[in-house]
This record gives structure tokens, C-alpha cells and sequence, in this order.
């Protein structure tokens, strides 16, 4: 059984929605934002040191084990399922899914992340983010590129790379002007939340703000 610390519009949304295309049994503990802060509440802490989710325990096995961090989770989860849903056998487009699993927090989240800190500085933020649009459409326009040629991100089929490039491409939508002017990426997105599975975590994982 694996339990999952979800907090409300979060990374975790992404956790929920790969557990149900695996079909793992799985719980949910759901955490809600201080509204002041929106930052986690100090109960994470105690499952974690760094009060962050996702945070996930397996409780299988002998004493259960804690996993923290999207993209250790994602590989924790693909070895778990014998590896449904990661790399696929050509060394080409194993290495495409690779990318792909990291550069969703390593490259197209900083400046997402910064957009959003900067527009909560009234004086300050506005000036600076017109340097950041500049940046971030540099991703959006890249991922377009990519998505124009193939369905899915490491190709014919889905896999894990699209379960965590969902979130940044949500906020992208949301408050980075991803829209139909990029309609390869649109598509995906839609083609992403139609998935029954993503509908169920959606279901199960309570309101969510799409990023």
C-alpha cells in the first residue's frame, strides 16, 4: 500500500495520476496551504525534514520506505510497476524520456516558479517579469517543436515524461501564456486531462487549480 502526502495545487496532483495509469493500490492524506503564506503546513515535516510534497510511504515491505522528490518518486514508482510507463527500449528514445523526466523541474520550472514569486512583489515583480516571459516562451516554444512531431514526449506512447511535464505545462497555461497559438502543445494537454485515469486522480486528489 502506498500512502501519499498530497497538499491542495500541488507536484503531488502528478503522483495521484500516475499511481491510477498503474494501478497501484494506493491512500491519500491530504494537506491544505497555510492562506496566508500558501506554503505547506508544518505537519509535512514530520514525514519529511523538508515539509515539501510529494512525499510518499510504501508501506510494504518491512518498515516501510519514504520517498520525496517528483522525480525520485516517478523512477521509484516505474521500477515498482516493472517498469510500465519508463524508457522505452530504442536507446534514441530512451534517452528522449530521460531528458524529458528532467528537464520538466531542472529547466522549465525555475522561471515558471520565479513568474509566479515576482507577480506577488507589487513594485518590483511587474518590471521583472517582463525578462522572464521572454525566457519562459524559449520553453514554450521548443516543447511545441517537439510535441508537433510526436504524440507523446518520448514518443508513440505514453510514459512517464508526460506525467511530469503536466504540471509545468498546466501552469504555463495558467499564468505563462501557453494557448492556442501553440496548438501541438494544447493538444496534448487536452489529450492528457481526457485520460480516465487522470480524471479519477483528479477525482480522488479533491479541487485542483491546474497549477
Amino acid at each position: 500500500m502506498i500512502i501519499v502526502h498530497h497538499l491542495e495545487n500541488s507536484r503531488s496532483q502528478r503522483m495521484l495520476w500516475m499511481l491510477e495509469e498503474l494501478g497501484l493500490e494506493y491512500q491519500i492524506k491530504r494537506y491544505e496551504r497555510d492562506r496566508k503564506t500558501m506554503l505547506a503546513p508544518p505537519e509535512l515535516k514530520r514525514i519529511h525534514p523538508l515539509g515539501k510534497a510529494p512525499v510518499i510511504e510504501d508501506l510494504d515491505g518491512n518498515g516501510g520506505q519514504i520517498v520525496a522528490e517528483t522525480g525520485a518518486i516517478v523512477e521509484y514508482l516505474v521500477e515498482k510497476a516493472d517498469g510500465r510507463l519508463g524508457p522505452p527500449a530504442h536507446r534514441d528514445a530512451a534517452l528522449c524520456y530521460r531528458f524529458w523526466l528532467h528537464y520538466a523541474e531542472g529547466s522549465m520550472m525555475p522561471p515558471l516558479l520565479l513568474k509566479l514569486v515576482l507577480g506577488r512583489i507589487p513594485l518590483m515583480g511587474k518590471p521583472a517579469m517582463k525578462r522572464i516571459q521572454p525566457m519562459i516562451d524559449v520553453h514554450l516554444d521548443y516543447v511545441e517543436s517537439q510535441l508537433a512531431q510526436r504524440p507523446w514526449f518520448a514518443g508513440n506512447d505514453m510514459t512517464a515524461a508526460d506525467v511530469m511535464m503536466s504540471f509545468p505545462l498546466e501552469a504555463a497555461r495558467s499564468r505563462a501564456g501557453l494557448d492556442a497559438s501553440r496548438p501541438a502543445t494544447i493538444a496534448w494537454l487536452d489529450t492528457v486531462h481526457a485520460r480516465p485515469a487522470y480524471q479519477a486522480a483528479l477525482a480522488k486528489g479533491g479541487p485542483y487549480a491546474y497549477a
